[in-house]
């Protein structure tokens, strides 16, 4: 990737205070500065979280002990079957009698 060369630069600050002014250039360097680092400690949080949940999940025994036995009800397996849903018939569309068919 080819850098500028200092007369691009100096052309391109030129512009720059030509377009915006030397009062707002300062603060839109402030700004960009400020994007960049929330963006940078968003990325570096995201990356953050991952490394702990991924430190969480080694951390959790492989499997749980098994559970005690309790007397339950029997189940009831059968359930009632669906009911149908009545419909409708749809009205077959009308075609419009402004367009007809035509031979080519």
């Amino acid at each position: 990737m080819k850098l500028l060369n200092p007369w691009e630069l100096l052309i391109l600050v030129f512009v720059l205070v030509l377009i915006f002014g030397p009062k707002r250039l300062p603060q839109m360097g402030r700004s960009m500065g400020a994007s960049i680092r929330g963006f940078k400690d968003a990325v570096t949080n995201r990356v953050n979280e991952q490394d702990a949940e991924a430190e969480k999940e080694q951390a959790q025994p492989a499997a749980l002990p098994p559970a005690q036995a309790t007397p339950q009800a029997p189940v009831a397996s059968q359930a009632a079957p669906p009911q149908p849903v009545a419909t409708q018939p749809q009205p077959q569309p009308q075609p419009d009698p402004r367009e007809r068919d035509t031979v080519l």
